[in-house]
């Protein structure tokens, strides 16, 4: 069995832990919830063919902003970055920013089709940094910008957690010392969990969170393919989520059936981990919707067999009746190619009722429709820890051209500030948006 990633714990351990995660015992049934479908809605595959339709990022000019609702402000709080892909924020109010890309590995898989990317903006190398901002002066915009790490390896997710600072890599889980208020860390990473890298940069990203005591911390880690094209045995902790000890021990699958996991958050007042999950690709424009979903323990949701819920994809050599007839219906259709990836629920209290306790998705935007969809930020809205109705157009205004598939910028990482406000990163202008509620 060929493998793409070594551990310090034995090989066994892992292929136990990760074959253990596709045979959980689970109720199949789910309830409908809005916003989802049911089987009747979704169109059959390859209704419409496949489409490979990159976008052309023009970026924005001056006065160029993307449109909120009414009542809200959006402004730039800091730019000329090298692909903000994710955001951070720390206890003590700064803003990490980890700039980083796919290295090209997923584009020229493509072939040909790389030049259309290129020429749009979509593929650069990654800058594999982490920058601190920080506001001294309460004006809305930093005045401290610092290289915090450098020569890191594709990182996304970052977390504070004790005296340490996490950060996962693309193909690891390091920590470094910290504490509030530095601006520069010099020590040499501990790695803590070896992780799957992004095989050919496909699905590269790596996310994290703690639970509410911090004695456990989560990952988000996409599939290496669109459907196992390589086979399920080269698959081995991916299209996953883990759970881990602070010190890197006690690894499990905490939830598997994924294939893209990205954006990852605790549903306020709860103790449910929700993901925003990329689904795949190839199927025609409406096939397959990208979701926002409650994370069961030990629930299987489909991938690489089926798709939202049982639904059967006949293109997978592999099959595997069983945990079809287990796979969990997600609750919330973010609609098909969006690759929704930022995913933040809102605490604070600045923005109207409405929005408290809800949730915001950026996305980043398709690839593979013949009309661009995403390219936006959306909001759910939450009651008492569950969906109460369909996505709403949060933040708009990226696409700047849709016959022409021109955009200005394609917003990816989310996060809340203290002071309530929401930033948002658009990682192809290198710009954070920042937005405030303004209004009465």
């Amino acid at each position: 069995m060929q493998q793409y990633f070594s551990f310090s714990r034995t090989k066994t351990l892992y292929r136990t832990a990760a074959t253990a995660a596709l045979f959980f015992t689970l109720a199949t049934a789910c309830a409908q919830r809005a916003g989802t479908k049911n089987a009747d809605t979704l169109p059959p595959p390859h209704a419409t063919k496949s489409a490979t339709n990159f976008s052309n990022v023009i970026g924005w000019k001056n006065g160029e902003m993307p449109k909120a609702p009414e009542g809200f402000t959006v402004t730039r709080y800091a730019e000329d970055f090298e692909n903000p892909r994710w955001l951070y924020v720390t206890p003590n109010g700064d803003v990490l920013v980890a700039e980083s890309n796919s290295n090209f590995g997923f584009f020229i898989r493509m072939g040909a089709r790389i030049i259309g990317a290129a020429r749009s903006k979509n593929v650069r190398h990654s800058a594999d940094r982490i920058t601190l901002l920080r506001d001294t002066d309460k004006d809305g915009k930093p005045d401290v910008r610092e290289a915090l790490l450098t020569k890191l390896n594709q990182p996304l997710g970052m977390l504070v957690l004790g005296k340490w600072l996490y950060v996962a890599n693309t193909d690891a889980l390091v920590r470094f010392p910290y504490q509030p208020g530095q601006i520069t860390i010099t020590d040499k990473p501990e790695k803590i969990l070896d992780l799957p890298a992004g095989k050919h940069n496909r699905h590269w990203t790596r996310n994290i969170i703690a639970n509410a005591d911090g004695s456990k911390i989560y990952v988000a880690i996409g599939s290496g393919t669109n459907i196992a094209e390589k086979g399920i045995a080269n698959e081995l902790l991916r299209a996953c989520i883990l759970e881990v000890n602070p010190d890197g021990s006690a690894m499990r699958v905490y939830a598997s059936g994924l294939r893209n996991p990205v954006g990852i958050d605790w549903a306020p007042g709860t103790h449910t981990l929700w993901a925003a999950v990329n689904e795949r690709d190839e199927l025609g424009d409406n096939l397959v919707p990208d979701y926002l979903t409650g994370i069961r323990e030990n629930g299987f949701y489909g991938w690489p067999y089926a798709y939202f819920g049982q639904h059967i994809d006949e293109r997978v050599k592999e099959t595997n009746l069983e945990l079809v007839n287990k796979s969990i219906v997600p609750d919330v259709d973010l609609g098909s190619h969006t690759a929704s990836l930022g995913l933040a629920f809102y605490r604070g209290k600045t923005f109207p009722a409405k929005y408290r306790e809800g949730a915001f998705i950026a996305q980043h935007g398709s690839w593979n429709r013949s009309v661009l969809s995403g390219y936006k930020v959306v909001f759910v809205p939450f009651s008492k820890g569950k969906p109460v109705g369909p996505p709403e157009d949060f933040l708009t205004g990226f696409v700047a051209d849709l016959d022409k598939e021109r955009v200005h910028g394609r917003p990816v990482g989310i996060t809340m500030m203290p002071d309530g406000s929401l930033l948002v990163a658009d990682d192809k202008s290198n710009i954070i948006w920042r937005i405030q509620y303004t209004g009465k």
